[in-house]
């Protein structure tokens, strides 16, 4: 089961680390393996929070999630995003972007730089859209009552995440966005924070919504599956739902794909700090990305989250507290140690309650 589960990440190490060292030498296997593993620390929640989504799809669209999903984080997020970013940002071409990271690395690592505050915008309120649904949801399981129970009748209120992301944002913009952080020093970025920020909102809503109407349409379809297939059978012909079933599917993966972007965000501008090298940063966090993948699938198959109640919880409240890193960063400089810890802290804290209410129950 694990080595069927890690096999393709456990290889794609292999061959990344070794193709770093023959290629660039020891300093770029060293810094790899270092990018490898900040990438599995500051992304172990966005593995729980996978898992928890992708359990209500079946083999095939898992297997999707494996391979069509990883090539897009791996060549989308970690190697395509750094150059998009820094084109935007210069106004020139991906092809001159690539050549300016080889030839200029400090020049490149500086457009990054001043791209942050927008990045971080759209991946806060992406994030805080997540958290915020998911507290304010009435949820028979909960873990941290005192803090939930409240939060779940004020979410009866229509909109109220909506308008509490509003408020976020606009107290970031007013505040962090000021004075941001960018290569020269600082600057006013009020107006980009904003618009990324309200753009990252509008993709949370579509997407998630898309998501959520197709799965309520399968979960109604299923109802009614029985009586589907007793009808089919006494007038001789099968019942699929296929079609129904792929698009409920289809925009819940897409849906991960925008979820693991926004995750990624923090991994790519963490990435800087170490190297300014494109290649070495594509090889690193695509080695870790790999690894989430393979651990949200094993969550999965293991039913890992319906043994632990409360991991999904942990996994929640890390994304809201990167979120507010990610807004708060516009402004000061968070290490990421910092971050990673925080995710990690409050996934273990969860688990070891889920430990805890299994013993009780037992």
């Amino acid at each position: 089961m694990l080595l069927r589960t890690f096999g393709w990440s456990f290889a794609v190490t292999v061959l990344g680390l070794a193709f770093a060292a023959w290629q660039w030498g020891w300093e770029a296997f060293g810094i790899v393996l270092i990018l490898s593993v900040l990438e599995i620390s500051l992304s172990f929640d966005n593995a729980v929070v996978n898992a928890g989504v992708l359990k209500k799809m079946n083999a095939f669209w898992q297997r999707i999630f494996l391979t069509v999903g990883i090539l897009i984080a791996v060549f989308g997020m970690r190697l395509v995003f750094p150059v998009v970013i820094v084109a935007i940002s210069a106004k020139v071409g991906p092809i001159e972007a690539v050549q300016l990271a080889l030839d200029d690395p400090d020049r490149y690592q500086d457009l990054v730089t001043d791209a942050h505050p927008a990045i971080a915008a759209f991946g806060g309120m992406f994030l805080l859209m997540i958290f915020l649904d998911f507290i304010m949801e009435d949820r028979e399981i909960k873990w941290l009552a005192w803090l939930e129970r409240p939060l779940a009748k004020l979410g009866k209120i229509d909109m109220l995440a909506v308008c509490l992301a509003l408020i976020a944002l606009l107290a970031a913009a007013l505040t962090f966005a000021a004075h941001a952080h960018v290569s020269t020093g600082h600057a006013d970025k009020t107006t980009t924070v904003l618009l990324a920020g309200v753009a990252g909102l509008i993709t949370y809503l579509v997407v998630g919504g898309l998501s959520a109407h197709f799965e309520n349409r399968l979960e109604e379809e299923e109802e009614h599956e029985h009586e589907e297939e007793e009808k089919a059978r006494a007038e001789g012909r099968p019942v699929s739902a296929v079609a129904l079933a792929g698009k409920a599917a289809f925009f819940m993966f897409l849906y991960l794909e925008v979820l693991d972007a926004s995750f990624s965000f923090d991994g790519v501008i963490g990435a800087f700090a170490i190297t300014n090298h494109i290649f070495w940063m594509a090889l690193g966090l695509g080695i870790g990305a790999m690894y989430v993948r393979s651990l949200t699938v094993y969550l999965v198959r293991q039913g890992t989250l319906d043994d632990y109640v409360y991991l999904e919880h942990g996994a929640h409240y890390a994304i809201g507290a990167l979120a507010a890193i990610l807004l708060i960063t516009i402004q000061h400089q968070i290490s990421e140690i910092i971050t990673g810890l925080i995710g990690v802290v409050l996934i273990a804290a969860s688990f070891l309650a889920s430990v805890r209410r299994n013993r009780a129950l037992a």
